[in-house]
């Protein structure tokens, strides 16, 4: 068959030198280009992807994206909830075996340092600025109890109570007097762990004390909370997206 000039240009391009003559199979959509000793090479067709993808970090940023419906206007695609702080907006799989990736969005979270020792001024800034406020009325929270613990500390020796390694107790100022008052654990927490338009989960932790006086905080739940964060990204997702998603415009996998 007789090459074009683009046809000749697209060969020298990839590599194919232009005495290569073209066949065409499969309802024409593929092609292969043989050379005079019958070796044949099929050439792929192009696909024109996204270069780098738009970065985001916030799931409202994210929504007005794809409502926007600036880009790919025709294309179905697809909301992949990688995990508890990122999501991936991408196409589907293109001819080539690629995959477009249109938009991408990464939670921004306050950092918080588990498993290690804090003194009681940072501990008491950290329980109030990186942990979610849960007091409902008439009714304390884990974290409430933790802030009376550490803000009133006064001695710098931590009493160990029982020998199970659980119990604790400390010293705290009250008014005038002093106490020793048992240390709640284990306690139920919320960090601010994943992207803020949702609910932040909350979780076990193993709460302990030392001499300096220290706390620390450990995690006591496996991890299932971020489980549940993915679970509150995606509802989020479906309710802020349901009109695409009825349209088969966006699919949402987590």
């Amino acid at each position: 068959m007789t090459m074009t000039k683009d046809a000749i240009q697209y060969l020298q391009e990839s590599g194919i030198k232009p005495e290569y003559r073209l066949v065409n199979f499969d309802n024409d959509e593929r092609w292969l280009a043989f050379d005079n000793s019958g070796q044949a090479k099929e050439i792929l067709p192009r696909v024109f992807n996204a270069n780098e993808p738009i970065r985001l970090n916030t799931l409202t940023g994210l929504v007005n994206y794809i409502k926007a419906n600036i880009e790919r206007i025709d294309s179905q695609l697809i909301l992949h909830i990688e995990d508890e702080r990122s999501i991936r907006l991408t196409g589907t799989l293109e001819i080539d075996g690629s995959r477009e990736i249109l938009a991408t969005a990464g939670a921004i979270v306050p950092r918080f340092m588990f498993g290690e020792w804090h003194d009681m001024e940072s501990f008491n800034i950290a329980l109030q600025s990186k942990f979610v406020d849960k007091r409902a009325e008439n009714f304390d929270d884990d974290r409430s109890i933790l802030l009376r613990v550490v803000g009133n500390t006064q001695e710098e020796n931590i009493k160990t109570t029982g020998d199970n390694g659980v119990s604790q107790a400390v010293t705290i100022k009250q008014g005038v007097n002093s106490s020793d008052v048992l240390v709640p654990n284990p306690v139920l927490l919320a960090p601010y762990r994943t992207f803020l338009e949702v609910e932040q989960p909350s979780s076990l932790f193993v709460f302990r004390m030392k001499d300096g006086p220290r706390a620390a905080i450990f995690e006591a739940d496996g991890g299932a909370w971020r489980n549940q964060a993915i679970v509150n990204i995606r509802e989020y997702l479906k309710e802020e997206l349901s009109v695409e998603i009825h349209a088969q415009k966006i699919t949402i996998l987590a």
